[in-house]
């Protein structure tokens, strides 16, 4: 990568540009999301267990209050994080998915089947750990809290590894994460919802057949989206069903047609930087010629038109989500204390549960699942990659973090004296199964690719 800061087209050293040029080239690391999610913990503990620990929770307990006139809609500002800002978070998730399941990892049976098998054994194994644990006594409904995967952490650690690790084997962690997303939120959906009203549930339903009819209909205008979005999701706030759901259904509806085909736009290209190039006078200024400028707006729709708005949406919201979105969640979700009692904590049953559901469930389940997929012919072993390398993507699977929090706070509400045993189990247990991934992915021997590998080495 280069290391000096990019330039503008007209080559202008702007001060601008090597002020901003740190902070673009970390955010261009796969990794980056990783780290500020864990240097948002970091950041939490301190200050739950610092001087100003007691302001901790006071802080995130602030109401805070949005709205107009007689319509005010109030919240503490760990409720409109978990509720309003995660909402975002999901709406991206639910592009992922939709994008995986048409062009994908999950578009085709043979590719899907072994990730999907993966990802149903990482769920199911680490939930019967945990219950193993709980049964029968008041932790009981934490049971899905190991069952997920933090996939920003997970691939983050991946990254950080570079090309020890195939990129194969990032593609079915990846795919794996996504499928345990989509698992997530079905679990969420129908074990987390509390009493149903079924007028608001029916006006969250009108919200969606809106906004699938407009897609059919050809609006592509990301702030109709915005608004009917909006309106869903205060349905679902009022419904029962968990408000963070509007963001996957909501995504799920979101167009992935084009507007203009490849070759159109190939044209259109041309002609608009032909007509920039005939318009005659000093090539610099557009400023002052309508010619340059209708080429330049033609060239800016064309651009438009060739890239669906499901790709626009992911890619300018994702940095959002990843930097922004996820690190306030952990900042306001990670301020466990730590004291005196810390190690009977984790020595309770639901932080135990959650743990070993984490750093031993999760591999196994993962592992189990994806060798009897592998025998039984459904799919194959990612290219390239060991079952050693694999039981490493597994452990890393354990990396909880951000959804086993998500969920926590959906089983045990705020104030529950059992919310921080769960995230004294989620924190250890993401931490171990990170270390434990990343020491079997350093000292796991990548294989030689066949012969026939035109990647191989010659």
């Amino acid at each position: 990568m280069s290391s000096t800061p990019p330039l503008a087209p007209n080559h202008e050293h702007r001060p601008i540009d090597r002020l901003l040029w740190p902070v673009q080239r970390f955010l261009r690391v796969e990794a980056s999301a990783g780290i500020l999610l864990l240097l948002a913990t970091a950041a939490a503990l301190v200050w739950a267990n610092g001087p100003a620990g007691e302001g901790y929770d006071h802080f995130w307990h602030t109401p805070v209050s949005v709205g107009w006139g007689t319509h005010v809609l109030t919240m503490s500002l760990a409720h409109f994080v978990n509720d309003g800002l995660m909402a975002i978070f999901f709406f991206v998730v639910g592009l992922e998915i939709k994008r995986e399941l048409l062009v994908g990892e999950l578009a085709s049976f043979r590719q899907a089947s072994v990730p999907i098998a993966a990802a149903v054994g990482g769920m199911v194994a680490p939930a019967l750990i945990y219950v193993a644990f709980n049964a029968g006594g008041e932790g009981t409904r934490g049971w899905a809290i190991p069952t997920a995967t933090d996939i920003a952490f997970a691939v983050g650690v991946l990254a950080m590894l570079g090309r020890r690790v195939p990129l194969s084997l990032k593609v079915f962690l990846t795919a794996l994460a996504i499928v345990d997303d989509i698992g997530a939120v079905l679990v969420i959906a129908i074990f987390y919802t509390s009493d149903l009203s079924l007028t608001a549930l029916g006006a969250a339903g009108g919200f969606i057949v809106l906004s699938y009819a407009a897609n059919r209909a050809g609006v592509r205008t990301p702030i109709f989206y915005a608004c009917v979005g909006i309106l869903l999701w205060l349905m679902l706030l009022q419904s029962g069903v968990h408000a963070t759901i509007a963001g996957v259904l909501l995504a799920l509806t979101i167009p992935v047609r084009m507007r203009i085909r490849g070759t159109e736009f190939v044209s259109v290209a041309r002609r608009a930087i032909e007509t920039f190039e005939e318009a005659g006078g000093n090539v610099d200024d557009t400023f002052t010629s309508p010619q340059r400028q209708r080429a330049v707006r033609g060239l800016e729709e064309a651009c438009e038109g060739v890239l669906t708005p499901l790709n626009r949406l992911e890619h300018e919201l994702h940095p959002w989500v990843a930097f922004l979105i996820m690190p306030i969640f952990a900042l306001a979700n990670a301020g466990v204390t730590i004291g005196g009692g810390t190690g009977s904590a984790a020595a309770s049953p639901i932080a135990l549960g959650v743990a070993l559901g984490l750093i031993l469930g999760k591999p196994i389940g993962v592992m189990v699942a994806a060798w009897i997929a592998v025998k039984i012919g459904l799919g194959e072993l990612p290219r390239g990659s060991s079952w050693r390398q694999v039981l490493g993507a597994s452990c890393l699977a354990g990396i909880g973090f951000t959804m086993s929090l998500f969920i926590a706070n959906l089983a045990f509400r705020e104030g529950d004296a059992l919310l921080p045993l769960a995230k004294v189990g989620i924190l250890g247990g993401s931490l171990i199964s990170g270390v434990v991934g990343a020491a079997i992915l350093l000292t796991a021997a990548r294989p030689k690719p066949p012969v026939d590998d035109p990647g191989g080495p010659a």
